[in-house]
């Protein structure tokens, strides 16, 4: 670390990686991509299933990529190999592992201090791209100590002929309902309301079919009271007075907006605990921006994630006006900041 960056981009998703990308394209050179995952892209290494198809129009949507990524249709390794192609070729910095406790604004410099649990950076503008998936909603009742490997909030160690029951009425609950039952699992999809309400077209007409053709068994108008371990296996008891014995449970009850740590910041937002910010995600903060799910409930789309950072670069560059003297010391900011502990 002896120059100061240019940009410090926290969370390594497409909506991180669209604006590392494009600011190198605009001539920014100075910049650093940190995640605390051990690589970027987590969300689709986690919650994708190998050979999960891709799409740039995610569920029909006509998104127009607009900036300088040429994102298309592919595979979950195919996108993932995307990614690293172009962070290799564009000599990006990247911290994994790397956790951001911190960021701090100095007003008189007009410098941002990132710093995480190993080190600390400073950086002229920021954008804070880590989503909403990072930390799934879990359920109010308590899930006994014993049954937590059977638990799950995303795809993970799951196989083929397994009773799971799927909590949710989203997009994410609906594909893995009918995902694991392509597997040969036996599948119940449980909701709490007596119709869904945020299902794209696309998901609601398959459940109805799979539902219809007994490949999965929708349960509506249902909640979970509590569970208990059963010789290994989950009892569940509903609501309604029954109860029935499962292999597995998989939450997908949402995600939650990080919000304490965008009022550390000192980001402004609405009563829903939504950043605000302007048509180009530029925040109440000056040259700090948010990106991808977090700045907008895009629905999991690459595309309009990669176009988050298109908007942002074009909103920095113009704000600064120039590209930055790259002589600039780390050890001159902290002379004259000793407020700030390197």
């Amino acid at each position: 670390m002896t120059t100061i960056y240019d940009l410090v981009i926290i969370g390594g998703g497409p909506g991180g990686i669209g604006t590392a990308i494009e600011a190198s394209v605009h001539g920014l050179e100075k910049i650093l991509l940190i995640d605390k995952a051990d690589n970027h892209s987590s969300t689709i290494r986690k919650f994708y299933k190998d050979n999960k198809r891709v799409d740039k129009d995610w569920k029909g949507q006509n998104i127009e990529i607009e900036g300088n990524i040429p994102f298309m249709d592919g595979t979950k390794e195919s996108t993932l190999d995307f990614f690293d192609r172009l962070l290799d070729e564009e000599k990006i910095d990247t911290a994994f592992n790397s956790e951001v406790e911190s960021v701090v604004k100095n007003e008189e410099e007009d410098r941002f201090l990132i710093t995480t649990s190993t080190q600390s950076f400073v950086a002229r503008g920021v954008v804070i791209t880590i989503g909403k998936m990072g930390k799934p909603n879990k359920p109010s009742y308590k899930v006994p100590p014993s049954l937590k490997e059977y638990i799950n909030y995303n795809l993970d160690k799951c196989s083929s002929g397994e009773k799971i029951l799927v909590v949710g009425g989203g997009n994410s609950a609906s594909e893995y309902a009918y995902e694991l039952a392509d597997e040969d699992n036996e599948i119940t999809l449980v909701y709490r309301k007596e119709e869904f309400s945020r299902l794209n077209p696309e998901n609601e007409e398959i459940l109805k079919v799979y539902n219809g053709q007994e490949k999965l068994r929708l349960r509506m108008n249902t909640d979970i009271q509590s569970l208990e371990n059963c010789s290994g296996r989950i009892k569940v008891n509903f609501n309604d007075g029954y109860h029935t014995i499962y292999d597995r449970i998989i939450y997908a009850i949402g995600g939650t907006t990080p919000v304490d740590f965008l009022k550390k910041c000192g980001i402004e937002v609405d009563e829903n605990n939504t950043p605000i910010h302007d048509e180009h995600y530029r925040t109440n903060v000056s040259c700090m921006y948010v990106a991808g799910d977090i700045a907008f409930n895009s629905g999991g789309s690459i595309a309009t994630a990669l176009n988050h950072g298109y908007h942002i670069i074009n909103s920095f560059m113009r704000r600064t006006g120039k590209i930055y003297s790259r002589t600039e010391k780390v050890e001159d900011f902290f002379a004259k900041n000793p407020q700030f502990k390197q």
